[in-house]
């Protein structure tokens, strides 16, 4: 499991692309590569990496259900997953 500050810094870079989004939108359509430059970095779409929401696990992540694969198997055993049983065939 991922530390706390891990996760937190990985919220806290998610609600800084949101805020300079529009800005940064504009800033690019208007060819303005200089004032760009001096948005912070973070505030890079970039900069973002998908995590699991249960365990921060930072690989294997499945965007369907936001959480990693190894979470998914064992909730998807577990029943926890609606329509979600395992192949036999």
């Amino acid at each position: 499991m991922a530390k706390e500050g891990v996760k937190a810094r990985e919220v806290k870079r998610a609600k800084l692309v949101a805020k300079f989004a529009e800005k940064r939108a504009e800033l690019k359509a208007a060819g303005d590569y200089i004032a760009l430059d001096k948005l912070p970095k973070a505030a890079s779409p970039v900069k973002l990496h998908n995590r699991c929401k249960l365990t921060g696990r930072p690989r294997g992540y499945m965007r369907q259900f936001g959480i990693s694969r190894v979470t998914f198997r064992e909730m998807a055993l577990a029943g926890k997953i609606p329509g979600v049983k395992k192949a036999s065939w």
